[in-house]
């Protein structure tokens, strides 16, 4: 009796999953599968589908019609193969139909996967479940394979792996949805277990430094102790790897080059807690022994051996080695003493030429090229800012030498401008070898930069005060009259325009508003600022009329020099103040009348810092003199206040070293003194220095009072109490010191944070009799610094004092202390 179907495929190829191969209905026909026999293909047809289209699915197979096949062989398995591939299919059966002489014709019976109708959570918060949500890629429609199952678990456990719930559990349960047709809801049960933590980390094979100091090399992978409260003792695979890279590091530093890993184990000692076992082989310890130099022609072999600044018998150290030889933030490098004088073509390769012992041979291997031309400086990025806004802060200029100093001062001098992002200024030197010049394209990305502020305070006797402010940091007088650059104002130019009102009522109106121009002409940074003020008070407690009235105005040239070097700038300020009082007790016996002041401010500063916002190196050091006319040398004043008199001296000095990565060091000193022409006449009560708290002023603005913070005390409290007058009018000497260690933690430009630690000291001294520059009243804290390009610069500070003020035995040991723009003292 002969079958007129037989099974095409009978497991062909091993692995072929859950494929079945059934008989034909119809028994005129035989398939012999003991003879494999040659047919030609007489059509494809396929059943079980709802959403899948056929002609897709018959392209995926790789038959077609008309395409000789052998049955029983590969051809028919190869087909089935290729639609299990897809992942789409939960089973595939393969029916012979018929046969028709030497044709042949086939039915694929198919049984799609189910397809995504949604997915919930379940074990977890609301906030983890949307934090998954957005790492998940489970879209709706979405066809329900294994590896998309895989991969979702594998997501989830890198998730709270992450986050040191290193035993997590994800358990996903199908379920048919009931509102659509082969769909199904995933529900996805989380069970995070404990966190686990780094109970021990322990080396073997270290002789040379203690497992205490090999601990210290691993930034990311920490024991867990009860004392290290702001310590992360979570394991993270990847942040342990990158450790272990660090160690090798340490070990290359101190001259064990042959340092290598032997093996290294992570083991659960309980159910939240692991230890981590590293195996070292140390090797000996190296050292430099002869250094000599080839192919050098520029500099000899002494003088770059003093630039290089490695002696015979230092400990062996490639990092420090490259670090010298080709970028030393820190000082100068082989390399700088080039590629500053055009040398941009310019290599060095050290080469171990001998390792004897415990002793390396170094032979540097100069090739020194020709100088370089700067041919062409592109600038992209600038959006907002005017070309020759930016290209004029630039000093790598077309036709010059390159200069490596100048491509880095450049950076700095477009960080400075603060319109762009400090952290992403882009330098691309491209250099063409073949014709000796140099492309040089900067990129930068524009930030918001302009401030604009709404606060409220209480001013003491005032009261109330409102303030409503706008600065304007890149504006342009250029484009005001063409309305189509107001976008919303007209903006790019650089110049800066500030506005600034302070109201309580009719008892205080403050109003004030500059302008700075700063390249006066447009061909060299002379800057130009004009100032107008005006304040009016009055006295809400007196029954008559009361007031004080100040105008004034201030004209000031700033420029920058090229001696000493081109860090330094000079400027000059022609200030007029007027002050004028009706019924006003504003000091002393000084309540009816007029008060003029007239001064000449002459600032010299230098300025290397590398980033306004958060510097990592260099200095801002500014020596100011501030001197009205001397009026008792060669006239009697009508009385002590009709024409102000007075020499003020300001010292300030910031200097700003990178200890490692975003961790800089902060040193502060700052000195003032308020002096007298004549010794007839006494130091006035304008001018003075009122010291303690967070700087940021009290209510004797109007007579020029210079307000200097010290965190730890309360505002203005830190006084000489041998002076009555000290209290009422302010120091006429001040000095104060700082120390101060700053981490950034977000250099995001729309709110860059750090977070710091200080110590400072000061003191105000109402006498030079009674000055004495080590006598100083010393504080300590922590604080945060947020820069919003919308509000300017932020300070919270928490200080603490350290010694008692004479006079104040109840002042507060601890203060909180808010801050507004950058205090420089």
């Amino acid at each position: 009796m002969t079958r007129c179907i037989w099974v095409l495929v009978f497991l062909l190829i091993t692995g072929t999953a859950s494929s079945q191969v059934l008989k034909n209905p119809q028994q005129n026909n035989t398939v012999d599968y003991a003879q494999p026999k040659q047919y030609r293909l007489g059509g494809i047809e396929f059943t079980g589908i709802k959403f899948l289209d056929p002609a897709s699915l018959t392209a995926v197979t790789g038959l077609k019609v008309g395409d000789e096949i052998t049955v029983p062989g590969e051809d028919i398995s190869r087909a089935i193969q290729k639609l299990w591939d897809q992942g789409i299919l939960g089973d595939v059966d393969v029916y012979v139909t018929r046969v028709e002489g030497n044709q042949i014709f086939l039915n694929f019976d198919l049984k799609e996967r189910p397809r995504l109708s949604r997915f919930e959570f379940s074990g977890i918060n609301k906030t983890q479940q949307d934090a998954l949500r957005e790492k998940i890629n489970l879209i709706r429609g979405k066809v329900v394979t294994d590896a998309v199952l895989s991969s979702t678990r594998n997501v989830i456990r890198k998730y709270y792996a992450e986050k040191s719930y290193l035993n997590a559990k994800i358990n996903i349960v199908q379920k048919p949805d009931s509102l659509l047709p082969n769909s199904v809801v995933l529900n996805i049960n989380i069970d995070k277990g404990d966190k686990v933590k780094i109970a021990e980390i322990a080396f073997e094979g270290n002789e040379a430094f203690t497992d205490k100091k090999l601990r210290r090399q691993l930034k990311k992978t920490k024991e867990k102790r009860y004392y290290k409260i702001f310590t992360s003792s979570k394991f993270q695979r990847s942040e342990y790897e990158n450790d272990k890279q660090l160690l090798l590091d340490f070990y290359s530093t101190e001259g064990y080059r042959d340092a290598v890993i032997v093996s290294d184990t992570v083991y659960n000692i309980s159910e939240d807690r692991l230890a981590v076992r590293i195996t070292v082989d140390e090797g000996d310890r190296y050292y430099y022994r002869n250094i000599s130099w080839n192919g050098n022609y520029l500099y000899d072999d002494a003088y770059l051996t003093r630039v290089l600044g490695i002696e015979k018998g230092d400990v062996y150290n490639k990092q420090e080695l490259d670090k010298r030889l080709n970028y030393n933030p820190a000082g100068v490098d082989v390399s700088a003493l080039y590629q500053n004088d055009g040398y941009l073509f310019f290599n060095i390769d050290p080469v171990e030429v001998k390792v004897e012992g415990d002793s390396i041979d170094i032979e540097m291997r100069v090739s020194e090229g020709p100088q370089a031309t700067i041919s062409k400086v592109n600038v992209t990025g600038n959006t907002k800012t005017s070309d020759h806004v930016v290209l004029r802060e630039i000093r790598t200029l077309p036709g010059q030498k390159y200069s490596r100093e100048d491509l880095i001062r450049s950076r700095n001098e477009l960080a400075n401008l603060g319109y762009f992002d400090p952290e992403t200024i882009g330098l691309n030197p491209i250099p063409n070898p073949a014709e000796g010049t140099v492309d040089i394209n900067y990129t930068v990305s524009e930030r918001p930069n302009d401030q604009i502020s709404l606060s409220g305070g209480w001013g003491g006797p005032i009261g109330a005060v409102g303030t409503v402010g706008l600065t304007l940091n890149n504006f342009s007088t250029r484009k005001l009259f063409n309305l189509s650059e107001w976008r919303p104002l007209p903006s790019g130019d650089g110049q800066r325009l500030a506005l600034n009102v302070q109201a309580n009522g009719k008892f205080y109106q403050s109003y004030s508003l500059s302008f700075t121009e700063p390249w006066l002409g447009g061909r060299k940074p002379n800057a130009l600022t004009v100032s107008l003020f005006k304040t009016i008070r009055r006295d809400s407690r007196s029954e008559i009329d009361s007031r004080l009235n100040v105008d004034g105005a201030s004209v000031s040239l700033g420029r920058r020099l090229q001696w000493p070097d081109n860090f330094f700038q000079l400027s000059h300020s022609l200030g007029y103040n007027r002050y004028t009082l009706k019924n006003f007790r504003l000091f002393g016996d000084f309540d009816n009348g007029s008060s003029n002041s007239i001064s000449l401010n002459n600032t010299l500063a230098r300025v290397s810092i590398d980033n306004p916002t958060f510097p990592r190196r260099g200095s801002q050091i500014s020596l100011s003199v501030n001197l009205t006319p001397p009026y008792s040398l060669f006239t009697e004043k009508r009385n002590n206040y009709e024409y102000v008199e007075f020499n003020k001296w300001m010292f300030d000095a910031s200097w700003f070293m990178n200890l490692a990565g975003n961790l800089v060091l902060n040193t502060r000193a700052h000195f003032g003194f308020l002096g007298k022409y004549s010794s007839k006449t006494s130091i006035g009560p304008f001018e003075r220095f009122r010291l303690g708290g967070s700087g940021l002023g009290g209510q004797n603005i109007f007579v020029g009072t210079d307000y200097i913070g010290l965190r730890g005390y309360d505002d203005e409290s830190v006084i000489d109490t041998a002076d009555p007058t000290l209290a009422s009018t302010g120091g006429i000497a001040y000095n104060k010191f700082v120390l101060e260690a700053r981490q950034l933690i977000s250099p995001n430009p729309g709110a860059t944070i750090y977070g710091l630690a200080f110590l400072e000291a000061g003191n105000n001294f109402g006498s030079y009799d009674r000055y004495n520059p080590f006598r100083l009243y010393r504080s300590g804290g922590v604080g945060v610094r947020i820069f919003m390009a919308a509000f300017g610069l932020l300070g919270f500070d928490y200080g603490w004092r350290f010694d008692d003020l004479p006079g104040q035995p109840n002042a507060k040991r601890g203060q909180f202390h808010f801050m507004i723009g950058q205090q420089l003292r």
